[in-house]
């Protein structure tokens, strides 16, 4: 019996700008795409039939974007996917580090390797847009610079090698609701000029990066703006919310802090990740 495992990894925005709503209802961006070793499970296995479950029992629905990827790439190949697909769910909802995206990215791959289909990655890459703009990158993923939708990617020869707290608290953001709220804008700060992400360079940039997100998402949910804060506090060197929120990371000067940090972070019972470069999937 043919069973094939997966991981579907997390990601975090270093910096993110909303420069231009577009005709087709979609807006450009400029970040960042930076993956973390926080990671979902994709199980795809032999089956007699279709069907989907998840560890997260509210997950397992037709409108599900793991669904929607099994169904397109149905379509898009002529040939039915009778393939049970389990979702070992462990990336936070709605916080801002793509889960969903990234679990599709897996299922478009996994059913192309297990089904044999030999899709390129361009066919690859034009599913995945019609899924959604965050999705191609989760293909690859690898530090990269993202524009237009999110599709237009250019890998980064850089890495942070500073460990990374990412703190939810349990408040899930709607992407749409975010996106009604943000005024498109220009930045003076060109995100493709970043050389580095080493320790000197995340102080600078603490103070010049921005996410177009942070001011709406503060506002209506004033947690998410204490945990920044908390961050900073307890000695982040740079922090900022990933996508839509609602996460927050902090990046932290050695091990040492980070640990310390964490450990207060946990006390307030929140969701807390620390990423390494030395345990990256």
């Amino acid at each position: 019996m043919a069973k094939l495992e997966i991981k579907a990894p997390a990601k975090i925005n270093i910096g993110l700008y909303i420069t231009r709503k577009r005709e087709d209802g979609f807006h450009d961006i400029e970040t960042i795409f930076y993956p973390i070793n926080l990671s979902d499970k994709i199980i795809i296995e032999d089956s007699n039939r279709f069907y989907f479950t998840s560890s997260k029992k509210t997950l397992q629905n037709h409108t599900n974007l793991i669904v929607r990827a099994k169904k397109l790439i149905e379509e898009y190949s002529g040939k039915r996917m009778e393939y049970k697909i389990h979702l070992e769910k462990k990336i936070p909802l709605g916080a801002g580090l793509g889960g969903g995206s990234s679990d599709a990215a897996a299922v478009l791959k996994g059913l192309n390797t297990i089904s044999e289909l030999n899709l390129s990655g361009q066919d690859l890459l034009n599913l995945a847009l019609k899924l959604g703009s965050d999705i191609p990158f989760f293909l690859d993923p690898k530090p990269a610079f993202a524009g237009g939708r999110g599709e237009v990617i250019k890998t980064l020869s850089f890495h942070i090698e500073q460990p990374i707290i990412l703190v939810n608290s349990g408040i899930q953001v709607s992407s749409a609701w975010a996106y009604s709220k943000i005024k498109p804008k220009e930045h003076e700060f060109d995100l493709r000029k970043i050389k580095s992400l080493d320790l000197n360079s995340l102080k600078q940039l603490s103070t010049r990066l921005e996410n177009d997100f942070e001011k709406v998402v503060f506002q209506k949910y004033p947690r998410v703006k204490e945990i920044k804060s908390m961050h900073y506090d307890l000695g982040a060197v740079f922090s900022l919310m990933s996508g839509s929120g609602s996460t927050v990371f902090g990046i932290y000067p050695d091990e040492s802090a980070a640990l310390n940090a964490a450990k207060i972070l946990k006390e307030k019972k929140y969701f807390v990740f620390i990423h390494t470069e030395s345990n990256a999937s």
